[in-house]
């Protein structure tokens, strides 16, 4: 437990941290992976040339040490960042590891300012966050190791299926090399898989939404193909593996079904939001209701830039006629004249009469500036923000 004096303590370098801003998370980051370069097989690394993973860290580091006296206040956040940590299998030894090159990274950019008392409070409450999130994964681990087909660590599956969903999007689905069941999930959850493309030298892991209603036999993902930046030749490496190079029967490696973003069990209206791949965990809780043939009003609304790059287009057309599900999309480079369909962006100003804007559950995943883009819409049209919920791929961001 940390010391009123040590809370003041870590509390008086906040200013520390937010002048510095992600300074200190790119130099923490390369001082880890130079002593630690096999934790390169855990962390995307795309994400690190990116920024967002510092820019995650930076953020998270400060919410702590500003709700020291609170931390029930970031028990969301700590739930999401938990279900992403086990989808990539840490472990406590990595968390004293990140303690260390915390500690270091302070004292190297902050000599003056990093006194012995400081070490030591920091030293403290970084050991309390650490224990928070080893707990809680402890808690999950156990918790999956436990349910019929569940597993705890990686499990060998095997791809049976490789389908053509739009012109960027090919979905692939798994079933365990074992011959056993595997654990249902809650739609809108996603898995961690492992694998080792060829020339690239670490493993890699990402979480993929499932895309489809839970079953005992196996998993599907739907895979956008990422196409590689030139400022970082790590974009794309597994989606295009996974789209080009793994074969029927080929074997990857998944952790368990994870994530905080799920649909809720209730009978209020339910209203999809989504933009180019953020359909997958949409598509999901699309089948898991018209599968249990729900009375719920359903609307799922669909941004994406044309027709061909309109994933699961033919199935949810089928859905709208066979289940009366409410469709709306907008194209943003291409003119159509089939009904509910728009161009240009997302403006849901244009049917909100047909909305149940004050009585529904609202689920967007997109990219972020969409998510916030479409938030903004529906808190302006009087939605009740704790109605909103939302899935970011990669590492966490608050809109």
């Amino acid at each position: 437990m940390l010391s009123q004096q040590q809370i003041e303590i870590v509390k008086s370098t906040i200013p520390l941290l937010e002048n510095a801003g992600t300074a200190i998370t790119e130099h923490f980051y390369n001082r880890m992976f130079t002593h630690n370069p096999e934790l390169q097989d855990t962390f995307n690394m795309s994400n690190q040339a990116s920024g967002r993973q510092q820019f995650a860290l930076f953020s998270a580091i400060a919410a702590y040490a500003k709700h020291l006296e609170n931390p029930s206040v970031l028990a969301s956040m700590v739930e999401r960042i938990a279900n992403k940590h086990t989808s990539l299998h840490i472990q406590p030894a990595q968390y004293d590891i990140v303690g260390h090159h915390l500690i270091e990274t302070l004292r190297e950019l902050a000599a003056d300012a990093f006194t012995p008392d400081v070490e030591a409070a920091w030293a403290a409450a970084y050991g309390q966050l650490a224990g928070v999130f080893i707990n809680r994964e402890e808690a999950i681990y156990n918790q999956n190791a436990q349910v019929n087909g569940g597993w705890r660590g990686g499990r060998q599956f095997r791809l049976i299926e490789k389908r053509i969903e739009s012109e960027l999007v090919k979905s692939l689905v798994l079933e365990p090399c074992d011959g056993g069941d595997v654990m249902g999930y809650l739609p809108g959850q996603y898995i961690g898989i492992e694998v080792q493309p060829p020339g690239g030298g670490y493993k890699e892991i990402r979480q993929y939404s499932l895309s489809d209603k839970s079953n005992r036999n196996s998993y599907r993902i739907s895979v956008k193909r990422e196409t590689p930046l030139q400022t970082d030749h790590k974009a794309g490496v597994v989606s295009n593996y996974l789209h080009d190079d793994l074969r029927l029967a080929g074997e990857v490696t998944l952790y368990p079904p994870s994530g905080d973003f799920y649909l809720k069990t209730n009978d209020k209206p339910v209203v999809l939001i989504s933009a180019g791949v953020g359909l997958t965990p949409m598509q999901s809780m699309l089948e898991t209701l018209v599968a249990k043939d729900s009375k719920q009003p359903l609307f799922y609304l669909h941004a994406c830039e044309n027709s061909a790059q309109h994933s699961f287009k033919k199935r949810n057309q089928s859905l709208s006629i066979a289940s009366g599900v409410t469709t709306f999309t907008w194209y943003n480079q291409e003119q159509s004249t089939l009904a509910n369909t728009f161009n240009g962006y997302m403006d849901l100003a244009k049917i909100q009469n047909q909305l149940p804007l004050n009585t529904a559950d609202f689920y967007i995943c997109g990219p972020v500036s969409f998510m916030q883009f479409a938030k903004q819409q529906l808190i302006q049209l009087g939605v009740n923000k704790n109605n909103i919920h939302y899935e970011v791929f990669g590492p966490h961001e608050d809109l």
